[in-house]
């Protein structure tokens, strides 16, 4: 089960990928996270990003791959992965199918979670997150009273993130269209291509990956 998951911040990728991830055992990556754990590590890879972000600059494609390889050679990608945020360019989708051919000819199911700008506004900006333990809730059905305390942790420090702003998800969504949006059509054209319904509810969605997986897995 190799997958990449495509869909404009707010369409549910995380929650999805939580999902498959406890049900199949397989893990979810993302080079946001590998990079930060390897800045705190300090390894020598975490010392190079970290030069790089001081000095104002991003970390190159080239980087990117290589960190993505090393990754996706680890032993418990063996039965399968979920890419989650990578690719984000069509030079980075290229690179990744030249990783994939170096690693046994692996064929990936590229998923996109679909769902229009004004919804993911609307659940962007009534996200609000416990500052104590990180649980996201929704004020969408619920006043911020109703959230307080954290039903986790009990925390009353329940917020919203600086980047859950209108303004700030517009521009969010403006970079996702011009720079990650036209994989769709690079992956449609590659095949194995699949675009649900981020619209219904996280159950639904679920069950609409399961089936893309049925045959394989029974």
């Amino acid at each position: 089960m190799y997958i990449i998951l495509l869909g404009a911040p707010g369409v549910g990728k995380g929650t999805q990928s939580k999902r498959l991830m406890t049900k199949h055992g397989i893990p979810q990556i993302s080079t946001g996270d590998i990079l930060r754990a390897e800045v705190k590590k300090e390894s020598t890879l975490g010392k190079r990003v970290k030069e790089i972000m001081a000095n104002g600059e991003l970390v190159s494609d080239d980087l990117i791959l290589e960190i993505v390889e090393r990754r996706l050679s680890q032993a418990d990608c063996a039965a399968g992965f979920i890419l989650d945020g990578f690719p984000r360019t069509i030079p980075q989708a290229e690179g990744l199918d030249e990783i994939l051919r170096r690693l046994d000819n692996i064929s990936v199911k590229v998923i996109e979670i679909s769902v229009d700008d004004a919804e993911i506004i609307k659940r962007l900006t009534s996200r609000r997150v416990c500052g104590n333990c990180g649980t996201l809730y929704s004020i969408l059905n619920k006043t911020l009273a109703d959230l307080i305390p954290c039903e986790k942790c009990g925390s009353k420090d329940i917020f919203q993130r600086r980047d859950d702003t209108e303004e700030t998800i517009k521009k969010r969504l403006g970079i996702y269209h011009e720079t990650t949006a036209p994989l769709i059509g690079y992956y449609k054209a590659k095949g194995d291509f699949h675009s649900i319904n981020g619209l219904q509810t996280v159950e639904e969605v679920s069950a609409d990956i399961a089936g893309l997986f049925a045959k394989q897995l029974t």
